[in-house]
């Protein structure tokens, strides 16, 4: 299970380093093996082992090639979807097609969402806490199918 915010660097070369509590679940789930592909609602990465972006890659191919919305869909996440794998030291090696559609320097975060990581600049990162934080404060917005159930 991947939770919880953690910021990390990128070095020169569009390496970053995973944190140590997550390097052994990794090799366990997935020998090392993950995808990394854009974020269509935000300027950030999804990055996910092997075995989840399989799933994902499931859903895209019965998505139909002639429809706009599915065909760009289907070309966003394939398109930018990159093989990764954990090196000995625990790195990844971002491609810079992929860093500078997240506008990645130095300074990021990365962010588990259960079954994957997200991949932020740290800036953006902050701005978009801010934001939920505000909206969800304002609470003037309908409650989802899945909300009306939720409680904490």
């Amino acid at each position: 299970m991947l939770r919880g915010a953690q910021g990390i660097n990128l070095d020169s070369k569009g390496r970053f380093a995973i944190p140590t509590k997550y390097r052994d679940w990794l090799f366990d789930e997935c020998q090392g093996q993950l995808v990394c592909t854009v974020d269509i609602c935000h300027p950030s990465l999804l990055l996910y082992p092997l075995h989840e972006w399989l799933e994902i890659e499931k859903k895209l191919s019965k998505l139909s090639s002639i429809q706009p919305q599915e065909r760009r869909l289907q070309r966003l996440l394939l398109g930018y979807a990159t093989d990764c794998e954990l090196d000995k030291a625990g790195r990844i090696l971002l491609t810079a097609p992929l860093r500078q559609y997240a506008g990645l320097e130095k300074k990021m975060m990365l962010v588990g969402q259960l079954n994957k990581f997200e991949l932020w600049d740290e800036a953006k990162w902050l701005e978009q806490v801010e934001q939920d934080v505000v909206a969800q404060r304002l609470n003037s917005e309908t409650l989802s199918e899945g909300l009306q159930e939720f409680s904490l």
